[in-house]
Parts: structure tokens; C-alpha cells; sequence
């Protein structure tokens, strides 16, 4: 394993080190393009297929060309082959619309095609605040997101339900929580419901319950939160799409930040509160990542 793996959509290893995007490439310019990451846990890509239809749904929303998917799984099977099995890593899929110059040159005889949209795998080190995450838990606070709920389906040009390149407002959030003295954010709408973090699903245990917003509320759809889903629904849990208010993070027994790399954090402070542990975290914990060691199935999406 290297410091970085990088392999572009023909299945070919590239040099992490050298430059690989042009300097008009729109996902550079201007954020056009989509994403995911991926855990890559004992020389696997989790939650692999969850992971490629939700990409294949972004690229959707934005109107890219359609991803081709095994494609796509035959250059994560190569980053994941080179990356090794003894670390944990943080895969990306990359996919952008190209380059602006092709835009705007003339379709010819010569140059009959389609602009080519920019595709790439990369792998790297999992960033060192993972782990602490996982362990201790982290510090939250809520934070207003400015919009309403119902812009996600008044606004469909909005893109809230899509995994974006357009990443700096959430970027923006998160450097705002630690100058506050936390280490993430809840959103809230303006109706004060709420409805995720930065780089997470929120869902709420309570009893036996799971609960997590609606997709309608302007949500990402969580991976990580589907992956639980997926089993704890076996384990006796009754997991459900439900509508949160702010004031139901305090009329819980816990809350989860849940992502595809830091996989599970329980939230141990929020607004200054502290929230105790419940006797179930190991439990809940365990689930998750059960959850995610499933490959998920395209058609389940």
C-alpha cells in the first residue's frame, strides 16, 4: 500500500502525485460534478452497490452522462487490490463533466463525440479524527441551514438530494462548530426541523426505535443509515422515516452522526448539553457496522 492510490475509470493506475485534471475541468471551476466515499475496510470497498446507485442517482440530478457501473466497480476493485487489506482507507469516486473548452468547440468529422466527462478512483489515509470519533464521541452543535423543508421538491434545481462537488457551504459550517468549540453540526431547517450533518445522517434512537428524516425534507440519503437500516430491522429494531424537531434531540436516548468513513458517532454534547451514554451503544454500534460490511443491492436503492 501507498500513501495514495489513484485509478482512472479504464482501470489504470495513475501517480497520485501527478497531475491529472485539467485546468478548465467544470468540477474544478465550478463544482459540477458528483462524489462518494467509500470505507475500505479488510481489502473491501463497503456498502459498495448502495455507494454506486446512489452515485448513479447524483449524476442524475446533475444530467451527466449515465455512469457506467461496472466500469466503475472493475476501477474500485483496483484501488482496493492496491491499496491492501491491513489499513482502513478512504476511497473517492470523482466524477465531473469534464472539460469547459470541449463545451465549446465545434462538433467535426475529426471530433464527432460527446464532451468526456472527468472519472477517477482515489484512496487515501483515513483522516486521524476517525478514530476519536469512534471512541469518544463527538461535539455538536445545530445550526440553521436557512431553507425550508419544502425547497427540496419546490426547487428541484437545488440539488439537496444529490451528493454534490459543491461542498463549500458544509466546509464552511464545520470551520464555524470548531471556532464554537465543537467538532460538528447538526442542520435545522427554518421550521426548525432537522435534517443532517455537514458529512453525516442524523437518526435518533429512542427505546427500540430508529428514526431518521424523510429524504423529502432536502436529506442526502445516508448510506451508513441505509446499511443500519438493513439489519437492525432483523435484530428487532422498528426503524423509521420520521420528521424531527430540534427540540426531539433532547427526548432521546441517543444520537448518531452516521457516515460512510467515520461509520458511527454518538453525539456526547449538543448546544453544551452533555448526553449521557445508554446502555445499547455497543449494541447499536455493532449493527452499524454489520450494516455496511453488506454490499447492498442496486435495485434495493
Amino acid at each position: 500500500m501507498g500513501e495514495r492510490v489513484l485509478v482512472t475509470l479504464d482501470g489504470a493506475l495513475a501517480d497520485a502525485d501527478a497531475p491529472l485534471l485539467y485546468a478548465d475541468d467544470i468540477g474544478a471551476l465550478r463544482g459540477d460534478g458528483v462524489f462518494e466515499t467509500i470505507l475500505v475496510r479488510g481489502g473491501t470497498a463497503t456498502a459498495l452497490e448502495f455507494h454506486l446507485a446512489r452515485l448513479r442517482r447524483s449524476a442524475q440530478a446533475l444530467e451527466l452522462p449515465e455512469p457506467e457501473l461496472s466500469k466503475w466497480r472493475a476501477a474500485v476493485e483496483r484501488a482496493v487490490k492496491e491499496w491492501g487489506a491491513d489499513d482502513e482507507g478512504m476511497l473517492r469516486l470523482i466524477y465531473t463533466r469534464g472539460r469547459d473548452s470541449e463545451f465549446d468547440a465545434p462538433r467535426s468529422e475529426l471530433a464527432p463525440e460527446d464532451p468526456k466527462p472527468t472519472a477517477f478512483v482515489l484512496v487515501s489515509p483515513v483522516p486521524a479524527r476517525v478514530a476519536t470519533a469512534r471512541a469518544e464521541g463527538v461535539k455538536v452543535m445545530s445550526l440553521a441551514r436557512g431553507i425550508s423543508v419544502d425547497l427540496a421538491q419546490a426547487a428541484p434545481w437545488q440539488l439537496l438530494g444529490a451528493k454534490t462537488l459543491s461542498y463549500a457551504t458544509n466546509m464552511a459550517a464545520l470551520r464555524f462548530a470548531r471556532r464554537m468549540g465543537a467538532e460538528d453540526v447538526i442542520f435545522h431547517s427554518t421550521e426548525h426541523k432537522v435534517l443532517e450533518g455537514p458529512r453525516s445522517s442524523v437518526v435518533i434512537a429512542r427505546g427500540k426505535e430508529l428514526i431518521t428524516p424523510p429524504a423529502k425534507s432536502g436529506v442526502l440519503p445516508g448510506v451508513t443509515q441505509r446499511s443500519l437500516y438493513a439489519v437492525a430491522e432483523k435484530a428487532g429494531w422498528e426503524c423509521k422515516y420520521q420528521t424531527l424537531f430540534t427540540a426531539d434531540l433532547f427526548d432521546c436516548d441517543s444520537i448518531w452522526l452516521l457516515s460512510s468513513i467515520t461509520v458511527a458517532a454518538r453525539v456526547n454534547q449538543l448546544d453544551g448539553v452533555r448526553m449521557s451514554a445508554p446502555d445499547n451503544v455497543q449494541e447499536i454500534i455493532d449493527l452499524v457496522d454489520k450494516g455496511i460490511e453488506r454490499p447492498g443491492a442496486i435495485g434495493d436503492w
